[in-house]
């Protein structure tokens, strides 16, 4: 159960593999290059100084350090091409709405955004795994074949929730035509259009969750008003009627659920 919520994580870390690549070909060649003086070969990457114990330096490879810049790059995949930027919107608009401050508290609407976000991901991380990484790992296919089977399903999930105006403003905007095919756009054309449109469609969820406890305020100021009650504030009076309308229609259910359903 474990591996099945680590392989959406596991494809994410796979969209670092360029620059682990780039960072292992020049020591690779180097080492695989025949040793005839007139063939050309490929030095080393050297060590990088990075910081310095009494009077010995400290040093690291560049591919480490490459690697621990790809793994910092995780949070931003994570950000960007996955379902987790429309649920943590729509979660922290509901609790706007609600009117009950910190309550549930940025720890609580992130850890249900995050292993939401693994639901929904978890057909495409198990394909990207399948197709992918696992015959990668065998040594079935190259790192060219790899790549493309891998990155595949993440893309064609983020094209179906992106909007047609959004990728011809960024396809405009990168001196691009109209596009043949999906396979033609390319991968920071369709992570841009797909944030955009991620967060249009999460303010426009959020609107319709805003709706019903708008309503709530606008009787209970208006109730308050006809009683001359004006010093009393109605977001105070209207709170517990929020919460207990939110509880006896199962409101997580059904938010939780329409979020799921949500994506194509």
């Amino acid at each position: 159960m474990m591996r099945r919520f680590l392989l959406p994580l596991l494809a994410l870390l796979w969209l670092c593999a360029p620059v682990l690549a780039i960072a292992q070909t020049a020591p690779a060649a180097a080492q695989t290059a025949p040793a005839a003086p007139a063939a050309p070969t490929l030095p080393a990457l050297p060590d990088v100084t990075v910081g310095q114990v009494g009077d010995s330096k400290v040093s690291l490879p560049l591919q480490t350090l490459l690697l621990m810049t790809a793994i910092t790059l995780i949070p931003s995949a994570l950000l960007a091409m996955t379902a987790f930027t429309r649920i943590i919107i729509v979660l922290g608009l509901l609790r706007q709405a609600l009117g009950t401050g910190q309550t549930p508290s940025n720890q609580v609407l992130v850890g249900l955004a995050l292993f939401l976000t693994m639901l929904v991901m978890m057909p495409v991380g198990e394909k990207a795994w399948a197709q992918g990484m696992a015959p990668y790992l065998n040594g079935q296919i190259d790192f060219a074949t790899a790549w493309q089977l891998t990155t595949g399903p993440l893309r064609d999930f983020m094209l179906a929730q992106v909007r047609e105006t959004d990728l011809m403003t960024f396809a405009g905007l990168a001196g691009h035509g109209a596009y043949g095919s999906p396979a033609d756009v390319p991968f920071p054309i369709v992570v841009a259009s797909f944030i955009t449109s991620e967060l249009k469609t999460a303010f426009e969820i959020g609107f319709l969750v805003f709706i019903p406890f708008v309503i709530i305020d606008l009787v209970v100021a208006s109730v308050l008003m006809s009683m001359g009650m004006m010093m009393l504030s109605p977001m105070l009076v209207s709170a517990p009627f929020k919460i207990l309308l939110f509880v006896l229609v199962d409101g997580w259910v059904l938010i939780v659920g329409s979020l799921a359903a949500s994506f194509n």
